[in-house]
């Protein structure tokens, strides 16, 4: 298992619309189809393309967490612009997670694609969500789009598509 918060081998992805977000998913499919695909994780492509899904969706679905009132508070009023300006770190984990975090099963990357498209598209279309983020609050539209393509950039960070 890598520890992936110290990985230096990682893409360096600055996603500006959900459309670029399409395009790299592209690129990372077509890879992995031809064999070129490398990974300097732990997960898949198909595990990292389920697991943006997921978290894309559990704000309309539910959430499976809630952090800790303390927790929620230090992240709501000193994290949340940081990580929507700046990204999320690697090598985070969710207490009481059995993986560290929630919706890494394993799935063919073509499956993990198109369960992320979907809830791309469903992003895309302003959808309102029935539930407010966990770690961050209210969030407006702009927001979420920008909190879920700063945590596509983390994870597909450790996914090399040949060129």
């Amino acid at each position: 298992m890598v520890d992936t918060g110290k990985v230096q081998d990682r893409r360096k992805l600055r996603y500006l619309s959900i459309d670029e977000l399409l395009a790299d998913i592209d690129r990372i499919e077509n890879s992995d189809a031809a064999g070129t695909l490398r990974r300097t994780g732990n997960w898949t492509a198909g595990q990292a393309f389920g697991h943006l899904a997921s978290w894309m969706n559990f704000a309309y679905e539910g959430f499976p967490t809630r952090p800790p009132w303390p927790i929620r508070m230090i992240l709501r009023f000193f994290f949340r612009k940081k990580y929507l300006r700046d990204g999320m770190p690697a090598g985070v984990r969710i207490p009481g997670a059995a993986d560290g975090t929630y919706a890494v099963q394993v799935m063919s990357t073509q499956e993990g694609a198109l369960m992320l498209r979907k809830a791309l598209l469903r992003l895309k279309s302003g959808e309102p969500p029935k539930f407010h983020s966990p770690a961050f609050g209210p969030m407006t539209l702009e927001e979420r789009i920008a909190l879920n393509l700063r945590h596509a950039e983390l994870h597909l960070s450790f996914l090399h598509p040949s060129p």
